[in-house]
């Protein structure tokens, strides 16, 4: 059954009617769903719907709900702040983040971050990040998108983004807490958690990020690169704290 995600779902008399020539086009010739076929519509801020396909016109079809669907509430938010890798690395994080259920996906920029880009060139890059997130999220049958934050850097995180009771920096610098002995000895309800370039943060970094509250943490004996710290601490908060 294919799942096709609708920003905006008008809901009349048990019917889901569509009259988007974008999505009507991709439904009927992309898809190819004939009358009857079931789908799953989803508005990825955890509306989600499963209905069977009824008239289809160029302007205008419908779908006869069958079951609405409820969205697993979570009783811990995540936002992973990521430095961004050099080449195309941050598309693969994006989507593996997005399959993992993180919330908010804010790309990092530090001082050891190799890639500068330009004001045209972070427009398009967020673009793109969120059309991967929301491949990704159809993929995995999330039924929420999750926020794909403008590029920030470091500063501005760490003066905005204050509403957080757990705020974490995976680093090689300074001394340093078990990430396993803070996750689970705490009882979070919204994590930060910020991740290094190549070659970590600096040492003026980690100090500032202590100033804000952030614990320093360190994930083992091993140097990870950017893509697998952000994914291997984004699955261990997942799996430790929401069973």
């Amino acid at each position: 059954m294919h799942r096709f995600y609708l920003a905006n779902i008008f809901v009349s008399q048990n019917k889901i009617i569509i009259n988007e020539k974008d999505a009507i086009h991709h439904i009927k010739n992309v898809l190819r769903l004939k009358e009857k076929d079931r789908i799953c519509i989803f508005d990825g801020k955890g509306a989600e719907y499963i209905g069977s396909m009824g008239s289809l016109s160029a302007q205008n079809m419908f779908i006869a709900i069958e079951e609405k669907l409820t969205a697993k509430d979570f009783d811990v938010n995540i936002t992973v702040a990521c430095a961004i890798p050099k080449r195309a690395k941050m598309d693969d994080i994006v989507d593996k983040l997005t399959q993992l259920g993180v919330d908010r996906i804010i790309p990092l920029d530090t001082e050891r971050v190799v890639i500068k880009l330009d004001k045209q060139k972070k427009i398009s890059r967020q673009l793109r990040w969120n059309k991967i997130a929301l491949s990704a999220s159809q993929q995995s049958q999330r039924s929420t998108i999750p926020v794909i934050e403008p590029i920030k850097d470091i500063k501005e995180v760490l003066s905005r983004f204050q509403g957080y009771d757990l705020k974490l920096i995976p680093t090689l610098i300074d001394e340093r807490k078990s990430l396993k002995e803070i996750v689970e000895t705490s009882k979070p309800k919204n994590i930060l958690v910020l991740i290094g370039p190549e070659g970590d943060f600096t040492e003026e970094e980690v100090g500032m990020a202590k100033k804000a509250g952030f614990i320093p943490v360190t994930l083992g004996n091993l140097v990870l690169r950017v893509e697998t710290a952000a994914v291997a601490v984004a699955s261990f908060i997942v799996i430790s704290l929401r069973k």
